[in-house]
């Protein structure tokens, strides 16, 4: 079966998460990454537990079948070395700050004298230009930023981070989805891009409608827990031993939340007749079907609302979510054989496809593992060069 991007040759210039996320979403479609590294400490993810048997399983996981080699850009043959890689490849991805890449001579307009195709993808805090460009940031720094976490939380709290690198993961499935766009455009024109893909930008994108509902009304969005303001029930509702969440937009669903709590009477009820009786007694209803979910079990409540349709889930930890058979029937579990610690249970890829090989290609890489590899297979230097560069310095 054949692989989308097999045959792109992708240099992953990138350390921590949202880099080293975007071409790893781009090995798992076939594309060769290539992670460059610098020599001795490497990537600082290689650090980030959890740890087996001493090395990062998370490094693992988002490093996942790439070829790993140093490369020492303080050195200038390694420079060059790099300028000589950037020339046969299809793909750049850097995550430094504005202006160091063009610092070390490596900046979008150098690197296109010696390969026009090249496609350049830059991911940083804020973006390559504006009043906070040159500042550092991570997942959490942009939540603040962006808004996220002012409309994250409860009411009478304060605000909340989202439990899971949300920023992160975003911007590398952006930055993905642009690599693969500008492909696609240099098939067309027979020309490279430079892309520019912000944090920043990309949490603005994920506060959705409550951006307009600011630039529209002018209201400023609040922290409203587990509710959307605008749609009753659309919440967490506790159990008897746990919480389940059920959304009802619309008249049918909620009749058919009626019926699954066995008070059909509800749907006749003036005070939830329609969208916007419910959102006026939202506190009244909120009671009513607490009363009828705290008698149950989270178990028997999802059987119910499955049984009458009624969208909704229950709240599961990853334990639960790892053990679930859905899990598993949708190739969400895959062994990463790890030389050195054995398997690791990572997730699978969240695109599919029917005639396309999308998965994971092999382990992590050590620190500069394919330095060989690299100056022999993909540079083509014979055996007395790669030991010229290799005792040069340039690779560590």
């Amino acid at each position: 079966m054949r692989s989308m991007l097999e045959g792109i040759r992708v240099i992953d210039f990138t350390t921590t998460v949202a880099g080293p996320g975007c071409a790893f979403f781009l090995a798992d479609m076939g594309a060769e990454v290539i992670k460059v590294e610098r020599p001795g400490l490497g990537d600082e993810a290689r650090l980030f537990p959890p740890y087996k048997d001493g090395m990062s399983a998370s490094f693992a996981v988002l490093n996942r079948g790439k070829k790993g080699v140093t490369i020492d850009l303080k050195n200038p043959e390694g420079v060059r070395l790099f300028r000589e890689l950037a020339s046969l490849s299809d793909v750049l991805v850097e995550s430094f700050r504005p202006g160091v890449m063009e610092k070390l001579g490596l900046g979008y307009e150098s690197l296109r004298e010696i390969n026009p195709r090249l496609v350049m993808c830059s991911i940083s805090g804020y973006g390559q230009y504006g009043p906070l460009s040159r500042l550092p940031a991570y997942d959490a720094v942009i939540q603040a930023m962006s808004g996220l976490m002012s409309t994250t939380g409860f009411p009478d709290g304060p605000p909340l981070r989202s439990g899971t690198l949300i920023i992160d993961i975003a911007t590398a499935f952006n930055a993905a989805f642009a690599v693969c766009a500008a492909l696609f455009a240099r098939e067309r024109t027979g020309e490279g891009e430079h892309l520019d893909i912000s944090m920043y930008d990309v949490g603005i994108n994920l506060l959705e409608a409550k951006f307009v509902d600011y630039t529209v009304t002018g209201n400023i969005p609040q922290r409203t827990g587990n509710r959307y303001p605008y749609v009753t029930p659309f919440d967490t509702f506790r159990t008897r031993d746990g919480h389940v969440f059920i959304i009802c937009v619309g008249d049918h669903p909620f009749h058919s939340l009626c019926e699954a709590m066995g008070r059909p009477d509800l749907a006749e009820d003036e005070r939830f007749r329609d969208l916007f009786a419910r959102n006026a007694n939202e506190a009244a209803l909120k009671e009513i079907i607490e009363g009828w979910s705290d008698e149950l079990s989270t178990a028997e409540a999802w059987e119910l609302l499955q049984k009458h349709g009624v969208p909704g889930a229950p709240i599961q930890d990853v334990k639960q979510v790892v053990e679930h058979p859905h899990t598993r029937a949708r190739g969400m579990l895959v062994e990463l054989e790890q030389p050195g610690v054995g398997g690791i249970t990572a997730f699978g890829p969240a695109i599919k496809a029917a005639r396309s090989d999308i998965r994971p290609r092999g382990p992590a890489p050590a620190l500069g593992e394919h330095n060989r590899w690299l100056l022999t297979e993909v540079l083509g230097k014979d055996g007395e060069e790669a030991e010229r560069v290799l005792a040069s310095g340039a690779m560590g």
